[in-house]
């Protein structure tokens, strides 16, 4: 359609703009899918989505669905979802292998199930333990002896993870999402095979896949690791309190779960092969560990369990763990209730006949290797979230690339998922946020003589009265000199540290400088505000202790 050469021209253009929010021509549209100018067509072209909205167009595609997403995490629901508000049949396959100990859970994947959710919940009733022990310093009073009881906790965590669970199974239903709880394996290049707990085997065909299978916790091949151990799977819904704890790794689902177990009252040890918090900033990694310890942590540095045995059975029972040194030949015994395992990840991608189809994954770790656009080496299979190469594992950003490859399969969308600059937050008992560059890496990649460091310490007005500990939260952050001195690494250790990371991640986005750092008015008395008055370097050498609030 010639706009100029039509009558009422220029009010299908005014109706363009408010549909598609462009007035410029050409103006691209095809099988109803919005394109957009002449950039984006091309665009479309070179990603194989012009072909495919084609082709889809033809009505000679004969598959059963546009799209079929393998797993029911949080990144695979949000790419279902999306693609069929765009008006595509969508199909979820969505299966959970049990635990070797046999535990299993409902949709929503790790961070709804055995992650975020609970990890979030465990971690608040520490919390709560701690604002009973302050609270008689701000006047309460109260003699009944304080306990926590395991499984009232477990209960009431366990009912909500429930009430998730079938919050997204209604929301697919809702938008006419097909959710068919069975494993998914490619057997063809567009065809795979559904088993579902009872072995039955169904086949289904679509146009596009998108791989969202995630990751499990990994074991450390030693004998008792298996049949003795839990892990971050197990932990949540365990049905007893799981006694003195030995947690392996140094990860921080390790530190998170140890700190909150502690924090509950338990005798908790952390065995620990090399450092802390490996990819994160180390000298907030050190602090994080240096605070646990003050706080009933403790920590066996360079060991490593090479045996696990049992010695009384029960619930929880009685191991012992037989570990060797990393620096010499020195082995030492610990007796516990519990060894919990946070030793790492590892996709699940090995078993989901990837191979018979050709999509490429690092032999080593099982991780897919995708382009900016989320596609992997075969042009109708994609890949989101926990399961890619070189890229971060955290929810939200598997949500979001989730929803973004769906709007450019089917929405006519360009926008890719932003990597960079994502903030997140470590919840051991003295929180970390973190956005941008750690320390070391910043200097890896600008050399020290062009960084600025800016840090303190600060205390916050709720620890003062409490009498707790003074001098160890911590703020930083890294600057640019010869770019404005841009805001490049932004690190806090203090208590709302993800509240605090969130607001401070839109500025980095925004290209934060010390500069509108330094013109921003603080909100008094808060922990965030410390960030707008930080004035000593680390290059000055200068004390950072703070003597008020």
């Amino acid at each position: 359609m010639e706009l100029d050469q039509t009558d009422d021209g220029a009010n299908i253009q005014d109706v363009l703009l408010e549909i598609t929010n462009q007035k410029t021509v050409p103006n691209v549209f095809v099988n109803k899918v919005h394109m957009g100018g002449c950039d984006r067509t091309f665009q479309a072209h070179h990603s194989g989505l012009l072909q495919q909205l084609l082709q889809e167009g033809s009505g000679f595609d004969g598959f059963d669905y546009d799209l079929i997403v393998l797993g029911g995490g949080s990144g695979g629901l949000s790419c279902a979802q999306e693609a069929a508000i765009l008006g595509k049949k969508v199909m979820v396959l969505d299966f959970v292998v049990p635990s070797p100990l046999g535990t299993s859970w409902g949709l929503g994947g790790t961070c709804v199930n055995v992650g975020c959710v609970p990890k979030k919940l465990m971690h608040q009733a520490a919390l709560l333990g701690q604002a009973l022990a302050d609270s008689r310093k701000f006047g309460w009073e109260y003699s009944q002896q304080v306990t926590h009881n395991w499984e009232t906790m477990r209960e009431a965590i366990q009912d909500h993870i429930g009430s998730l669970n079938w919050a997204y199974k209604l929301s697919l239903r809702e938008k006419g999402v097909a959710y068919v709880n069975a494993y998914g394996e490619f057997v063809d290049h567009h065809k795979v095979k559904a088993t579902n707990r009872k072995g039955q085997e169904s086949y289904y065909t679509a146009a596009n896949f998108v791989i969202a299978t995630g990751e499990r916790p990994r074991y450390l091949g030693i004998q008792g690791d298996k049949e003795y151990c839990i892990t971050s799977d197990d932990l949540f819904s365990l049905p007893y309190c799981p006694g003195k704890t030995l947690v392996v790794g140094a990860s921080y689902v390790a530190l998170e779960c140890a700190g909150f177990l502690a924090g509950l009252g338990l005798d908790v040890t952390v065995m620990v092969r090399s450092v802390l918090l490996r990819g994160f900033d180390q000298e907030m990694a050190e602090k994080v560990g240096a605070y646990m310890e003050q706080h009933r942590v403790k920590f066996l540095r360079k060991f490593v369990p090479v045996a696990i045995q049992q010695l009384e059975k029960g619930l929880p029972g009685k191991l012992k763990v037989v570990a060797k040194s990393t620096e010499g030949p020195e082995t030492i015994e610990e007796v516990c209730n519990t060894v919990l395992l946070a030793i790492g990840r590892d996709s699940c991608t090995k078993k989901i006949g990837l191979e018979k189809i050709g999509v490429k994954t690092d032999e080593k770790s099982g991780k897919i290797p995708v382009d900016d656009m989320e596609q992997t080496n075969v042009s109708h299979v994609y890949a989101i979230g926990d399961v890619l190469e070189g890229k971060l594992e955290l929810t939200p950003v598997a949500i979001q690339a989730g929803k973004l490859l769906a709007r450019r399969l089917f929405g006519g969308s360009s926008e890719k998922c932003d990597y960079i600059n994502v903030p997140t937050t470590v919840f051991t008992p003295l929180e970390y946020g973190c956005c941008g560059l750690s320390e070391e890496k910043a200097i890896e990649m600008f050399k020290k003589e062009n960084l600025e460091v800016y840090h303190t310490f600060f205390w916050p007005l709720e620890w003062t009265v409490a009498g707790r500990d003074h001098n160890t939260c911590y703020a930083k952050i890294i600057c640019n000199k010869f770019d404005n001195d841009r805001v490049i690494g932004f690190h806090i250790l203090g208590p709302n540290a993800g509240e605090v990371t969130q607001g401070f991640a839109v500025a980095m986005k925004c290209g934060l400088t010390k500069q509108q750092l330094d013109g921003t008015i603080g909100i008094h008395p808060t922990c965030g505000e410390v960030f707008t008055s930080l004035e000593i370097t680390k290059s000055s050498g200068l004390e950072i202790t703070q003597k008020g609030c």
